[in-house]
């Protein structure tokens, strides 16, 4: 039997789910209202992403793909069907997950929104050109007067009078050289090359080409301004405008149009198509980053941070100590040529001969090299240099791990040919009101919207007739944008910077401004990294969502979500096996009242309680002066140590500046000689008293299926130990290494130790069935006999937590690691559980449990970035009931956050502001929670206020 949960009945009609048994699922039935914003909630781990994702959205998904034929399926990939007998009332589903943040770093904000593509038919279309030589207006050329700057420019020289006939296209133009041919032409210039014409010639079709025909070769002057003329007309005629100008003395290539052209210079530019300011294409982008907008460039501290300490100490951090290898006795020969020597400290060493170490030279030094033999030999050779060696390592990428050892010196400049505007130099003239499309595209979403708003009024008649409807769209998306809390963010921000949430809301912004009708978004979520105060704007666009005539379905945690809901759906009662099951659902009144773990906390019948007194910390503090990175406004602050510290402020308002990319690399680099480089500070001061600083990010803890929870934490090695130690195992002579599943010995050869095996099914969805040789216990039989208290270390891998920490209660050192998992509210995970399926927040409290599970020293400082993700009140309630207990053992914790259930209790908060992007980046408010909210102009204290009446 099924459990039945049914909805009453609703006017839109209902989406029905039976038998849905997919993860924790306990066959579960559900029916809620379509065309509503309904709320899924529950503890971690209870069972709402494997409704919301992987039952009713793979099930979407699913019987959209069948929708294709066999034929087309093959080539688009199969869905499996999810474990569920039947769903009724489903829409095309739309899933609008955090995971799909794209790491390419010619991905931002505005190619994912499109906003970028419509600011360069903008640009392409209405931009007036001036010219990056004497910054002059670019002008169109009749052909007389094209004629008469030849004439002057060229007079007593010899040209040839091309005609470009095509400009970056993709073909082998067989039949364009054809009908050259026929009409007399015997030369053609291909992609920069002279070359005579003959039958059937033809390029390679897969490559870009430039194709220009030669019309005439003559020598400018007055005898010869009759054929110049004839020769320019049929020259333009061909070019369709375009004439090229090849001078034959100078090697200089000239390009002339009725079109554009710089009338001081003699420089012109193609005609503008969109195309001509993307940095994705070979015709926009600036040809020195290839529109990255910025360089990898060997970081001359990186290769010697101390000038003092001698080559053969490894003063030369690549070559590291002195080794009886080729570079060494290369860099003997120079010392020997220099008169110098490898034990004097680098600071020592004459200027012209660190030069030639770190640059290189092609003199020859004289280099006596040993072999393993003992035979000597001299060679005569030049020296490459160590930054040369380096670059080309890194671009090379011939080997990982020879990247990797390069990737360490090399570090990010902006590129100072487009000075980070990625475009090519003419691009960057192209202006509308005196702005180029990078100016723009470095603006906030508001102060774009703001300026493009207004534009109208500075345009001409014409060109407000061809922006109008460019500028409709542009300002529609922009206005999404704003809507769901990201006015912070520019069109050029990369996306690879941004938050999961923060994805989230660009893709939603996206999908609101589609228009779509009928459609079913499910997303994870959305709320993540959204302070209070841009709560409601995220509530609204979703209610605007849903009143177009979409059913929106989230997962979420966030109070007030819960409170503007039309439908809640309670998935518990605990997580992992304990959960599965809907405890309540209904209206927001139905869950109030409900005696559950959700109604308890959002009725006020539990609540996280306030602590009785704020730490004043052990006396010392860390002193950071002169943050000016990004946004922030040269600040100072200070933090006192052995508290719990809150970082807030809104979306954008340079939190991540601050910790991530300032405070946490100066820490890293002071403990662990780390290169990364924090953003520009002045000043740092306390750093003596901390022992080390550990960061906890959401980064997954493993990349492929084999790697698990319990080897990251480390007590799978303490659990293969104990089965090696026992009496079976010990007569069989088996070594720890037997109980791997990763190598062979003691694991399942037929399925390699994954339990499973992949069954291909060509047009059919492929499928996995347990491996019939170890009925999916990933051991071989002869393994699977060695038995601690009656399990197998099978049997161990299948155990949650909660009970593997009763299980291994007499093996103290297995007990503590699965006792500090368990602390973080991790009880319901198995051991063996496949880290790819952790989400974010699962896989930063399996590092929280790593660190908890170590010997705790005091003095070191934690930080982590929004811990509460993905975490129901019951659970945040745990987290911080660990947090604290770090900060009673003597440590610092320092968490960014936006849960005000994580601020009201904090010792110190540092509440930066007080807008999002250049509106932020200052010190609004510090102190205690009360403290804070007395600040009226803190967003934070406001919200402060309410939570701790």
């Amino acid at each position: 039997m099924s459990q039945k949960s049914v909805a009453p009945e609703v006017e839109d009609g209902l989406v029905e789910v039976f038998g849905a048994r997919e993860h924790n699922l306990k066959n579960i039935d559900i029916s809620f209202p379509r065309n509503k914003l309904v709320v899924i909630t529950g503890m971690s781990g209870s069972g709402k992403s494997s409704l919301a994702f992987d039952t009713i959205h793979a099930e979407g998904q699913r019987r959209y793909m069948e929708s294709f034929s066999a034929y087309a399926r093959q080539f688009m990939g199969n869905m499996e069907r999810p474990d569920v007998d039947k769903i009724n009332g489903l829409s095309p589903v739309i899933s609008i997950e955090q995971k799909t943040v794209s790491r390419n770093p010619r991905s931002t904000v505005g190619t994912i929104t499109e906003i970028y593509d419509f600011l360069r038919l903008l640009y392409a279309r209405v931009a007036e050109a001036f010219s990056y030589e004497s910054g002059a207006k670019m002008v169109r050329f009749s052909e007389d007067q094209i004629k008469h700057t030849l004439l002057e420019q060229f007079d007593g020289r010899k040209i040839s009078l091309l005609a470009p006939v095509v400009k970056g296209r993709k073909g082998h133009y067989r039949e364009l050289f054809e009908q050259l041919r026929k009409q007399g032409y015997q030369k053609v210039r291909v992609d920069g090359e002279l070359m005579d014409m003959k039958a059937k010639m033809q390029l390679d079709r897969y490559k870009l080409h430039d194709i220009e025909v030669l019309i005439d070769r003559v020598e400018i002057g007055e005898k010869s301004r009759a054929r110049l003329a004839q020769s320019l007309q049929t020259a333009m005629k061909q070019g369709k405008g375009l004439v090229g100008v090849y001078d034959e003395d100078s090697k200089k290539y000239l390009q002339y149009s009725r079109f554009l052209m710089d009338p001081e210079s003699g420089i012109s530019y193609d005609e503008p198509q969109p195309n001509s300011f993307s940095f994705n294409s070979p015709y926009g982008h600036c040809p020195k980053c290839h529109g990255i907008g910025t360089v990898s460039e060997v970081e001359i501290e990186n290769l010697m941070p101390d000038p003092k300490v001698s080559i053969n100490r490894g003063g030369l951090t690549p070559l590291g100590e002195v080794k009886e290898n080729w570079t060494f006795q290369q860099l003997r020969a120079i010392a020997k040529e220099f008169k110098f020597s490898l034990a004097d400290p680098i600071e020592k060493i004459p200027e012209e001969a660190m030069q030639v170490i770190l640059y290189g030279s092609d003199a020859n030094f004289q280099v006596n090299y040993t072999f393993s033999t003992g035979r000597q030999q001299t060679y005569a050779t030049t020296f490459e240099g160590i930054i040369p060696m380096i670059e080309r390592s890194f671009h090379e990428k011939s080997y990982d791990s020879i990247y990797r050892w390069a990737e360490e010196f090399m570090s990010e400049t902006e590129c100072q040919e487009c000075h980070g505007g990625r475009l090519k130099k003419e691009a960057l003239f192209f202006l509308i009101d005196g702005k180029n499309i990078a100016e723009l595209s470095a603006m906030s979403i508001s102060d774009l919207y703001a300026w493009l708003k207004d534009l109208p009024d500075r345009l001409s008649d014409r060109q407000n007739t061809i922006a109008v409807e460019i500028l409709k769209e542009i300002n529609n998306r922009l206005g999404f944008l704003k809507d769901v809390g990201l006015e912070y963010l520019t069109v050029n921000s990369p996306s690879k910077i941004l938050s999961g949430g923060e994805a989230q809301r660009i893709r939603l912004a996206t999908q609101i401004g589609s228009q779509l009708v009928g459609v079913m978004y499910i997303l994870d979520e959305p709320s993540i990294g959204l302070h209070q105060r841009d709560n409601y704007k995220l509530i609204q666009s979703l209610k605007n969502l849903r009143d177009l005539g979409n059913s929106v379905i989230v997962v979420e945690h966030d109070k007030e979500m819960m409170e503007e809901a039309d439908y809640i759906i309670d998935v518990g009662p605990k997580a992992g096996i304990h959960g599965g099951h809907i405890v309540a659902q209904g209206n927001l009144q139905t869950i109030l009242d409900a005696p559950t773990i959700t109604g308890d906390y959002l009725s006020g019948r539990k609540e996280i309680a306030l602590p009785e007194k704020r730490r004043k910390g052990n006396g010392h503090e860390l002193l950071l002066q002169g943050c000016s990175g990004n946004n922030l406004k040269n600040i100072s602050l200070r933090f006192p140590l052995g508290t719990f510290i809150c970082v807030t402020g809104v979306s954008g308002g340079g939190k991540s500046s601050l910790i991530n990319e300032t405070l946490y690399p100066i820490l890293s680099q002071y403990f662990y000689k780390s290169h990364k480089k924090p953003l520009p500070y002045k000043k740092v001061k306390g750093l003596e008293h901390l022992d080390k600083v550990i960061e906890i990010d959401q980064s997954p803890i493993g990349r492929t299926p084999r790697s698990n929870p319990s080897t990251y934490v480390g007590v799978f090695d303490d659990i293969r130990k104990l089965y090696a130690e026992l009496p079976e195992a010990k007569i069989r002579a088996y070594k720890p290494g037997r109980f791997s599943f990763n190598v062979k010995g003691g694991r399942c050869e037929t399925c390699k130790g994954g339990g499973m095996r992949l069954i291909e099914m060509n047009f059919l969805p492929d499928v996995y069935v347990r491996c019939e040789e170890c009925s999916g216990k990933r051991y071989n039989r002869e393994t699977l006999e060695v038995r601690y208290r009656g399990k197998s270390i099978s049997d161990v891998l299948n155990m949650d937590i909660e009970h593997a920490v009763e299980f291994f209660e007499n093996m103290p050192q297995i007990h503590r690691k699965l006792k500090a998992m368990e602390e973080v509210g991790l009880g319901y995970i198995t051991l063996g559980q496949s880290s790819v399926t952790l989400s974010g927040g699962e896989a930063q409290r399996v590092k929280l449990a790593t660190e908890l599970s170590k010997k705790d020293t005091g003095n070191t400082f934690y930080i982590l970035d929004e811990p509460t993700t993905g975490l129901h009140f019951e659970d945040v309630r745990v987290l911080l009931d660990v947090l604290q207990k770090l900060v009673e053992k003597g440590n610092t914790v320092l968490v960014i956050e936006h849960n005000m259930d994580v601020i009201k209790v904090a010792d110190h908060i540092i509440d930066l502001g007080p807008e999002g992007g250049q509106g932020g980046g200052e010190i609004i408010a510090t102190g205690t929670p009360e403290e804070v909210a007395r600040i009226k102009k803190s967003y934070t204290g406001q919200f402060l206020v309410k939570e701790l009446s």
